[in-house]
């Protein structure tokens, strides 16, 4: 087995090739994997973490994350996977409102012998196609935008104090 100091520069890919969840991973190493993503975080509870993808396929993309370790949905308690739906239901909500897209995308794609299950809102805007090449669309650098960011994030606070 690698040291730690090798994993910290191994792939995520690399990582889930030798059974090691990256996003636990990330966490347990002060996002070595990833890089902190603390200026991109939502909404984080004892549950699940939501924020804002670092490398977004479009604006608005974010992801929803449990916090402890599952493979995939079918592994998850079903209070966690029901949470999660509703989350994303209200994100897809707040995602059109604030952004003007058309869609909202859900997936969720967890590959590999050890990684950690999350799924991904992605937005599909007017001028996009529909379909599922909005799936693996290209990837951008995430650009932070301080009233968008503040209006999803109140917004997705003021609902998780009402449920």
């Amino acid at each position: 087995m690698p040291t730690k100091e090798e994993l910290m520069k191994m792939t995520p890919g690399e990582l889930t090739d030798i059974g090691i969840c990256p996003t636990c991973f990330n966490r347990e190493c002060g996002g070595a994997v990833y890089g902190d993503n603390k200026d991109k975080m939502l909404y984080e509870d004892e549950d699940i973490e939501c924020f804002f993808v670092g490398a977004p396929r479009a604006e608005g993309h974010l992801c929803i994350s449990t916090m402890q370790h599952y493979h995939d949905m079918s592994e998850a308690p079903d209070r966690i996977n029901e949470k999660i739906v509703r989350f994303a239901k209200q994100f897809m909500i707040i995602i059109k409102e604030v952004y003007g897209c058309e869609r909202v995308y859900m997936c969720t794609m967890c590959d590999g012998p050890n990684n950690h299950y999350h799924i991904q809102l992605i937005p599909r805007y007017t001028f996009e196609k529909r379909g599922s090449t909005n799936f693996v669309k290209q990837r951008n650098a995430y650009v932070h935008d301080a009233e968008k960011f503040n209006l999803v994030r109140k917004a997705i606070q003021t609902y998780a104090t009402d449920v």
